[in-house]
């Protein structure tokens, strides 16, 4: 099938990539000249045959809005918007209403996969109506991993975003239990090889995971993280599982806690950020702040 896809950053290009390679046609579009495929939004909607599929990759809040708000004026009644970036759940179900008073459907898409996903695919959560998920299938059996996992009709329009809000706050207390592991067996005397010990976890442990993988990735480019500040920024979604576990009554002592050590991390130079700061940029290519 064809695809617009707006927004070419370090997750959409390979994106992409990755649909190209399973044999769809992708027109990109970026405000970076370099990396588009054409000029415009209307240049990508006017290259595309109805009914068109458009899948939005930008930074959440007033980027998404402004470019789901042009799209609104450029496609026609059957064709349907994706927002795949990491906009709050509550957007969707604005951007949804917005769309469908002009007959144009609406598919909320959580993507997780980082740097990685080019070559081992994206996991997906989608929210919407089953006949508008219908009609962007294709798209996401080429993003997905393979095999018979990896991707999710969550529910309705806003399931999608709200589960991997869910999903990484999850992978914030994921990654503070190592991170505090890791500072501890770092503090001792006794243990005096602590990245061969994070390496032997690897397998035949119940706390073996990609994370851990990556921590050991991180560890051998940097045995001791000296390289790097103990800052680690949050990107929102923290925040708003928070946020949710409050309005549901929900509580979320380990998620909660590893949010706050976060903001804990801004007032000191943390041994356990320089972990978390390493982690992300292991997964997501985040950026770190060095030492001066």
């Amino acid at each position: 099938m064809e695809l617009g896809l707006v927004g070419l950053g370090k997750m959409g290009g390979n994106m992409r990539e990755r649909i190209r390679r399973a044999g769809h046609t992708v027109i990109g579009y970026d405000r970076n000249p370099d990396l588009a495929d054409v000029s415009s939004l209307k240049e990508l909607v006017d290259g595309l045959q109805g009914p068109r599929v458009v899948w939005v990759m930008v930074p959440a809040g007033a980027a998404t809005q402004a470019t789901i708000d042009e799209l609104g004026e450029l496609l026609s009644e059957g064709d349907i918007v994706v927002d795949g970036g990491n906009s709050r759940w509550t957007d969707d179900e604005k951007h949804a209403e917005e769309l469908r008073a002009k007959g144009i459907g609406f598919v909320d898409c959580g993507v997780s996969g980082g740097v990685w996903g080019l070559e081992n695919g994206y996991a997906l959560m989608y929210g919407g109506d089953a006949e508008d998920v219908a009609k962007v299938q294709p798209i996401f059996d080429a993003l997905k991993p393979e095999g018979d996992f990896g991707s999710v009709h969550a529910g309705k329009v806003g399931a999608g975003h709200f589960a991997k809000m869910v999903h990484n706050g999850i992978e914030y207390a994921m990654m503070q239990a190592y991170a505090e592991g890791w500072e501890l067996l770092e503090k001792v005397d006794s243990v005096t090889d602590v990245r061969e010990v994070f390496r032997s976890w690897q397998e035949g442990t119940v706390i073996r995971s990609w994370l851990l993988d990556l921590a050991v990735n991180a560890l051998d480019d940097d045995e001791h993280l000296e390289k790097l500040r103990g800052f680690a920024a949050d990107s929102g979604e923290g925040r708003w599982t928070v946020e949710a576990a409050i309005d549901n009554a929900v509580p979320l002592p380990a998620i909660t806690a590893s949010l706050f050590a976060r903001f804990a991390s801004r007032q000191d130079d943390s041994p356990q950020m320089k972990m978390i700061a390493a982690l992300r940029n292991q997964f997501g290519g985040h950026a770190v702040e060095n030492k001066k």
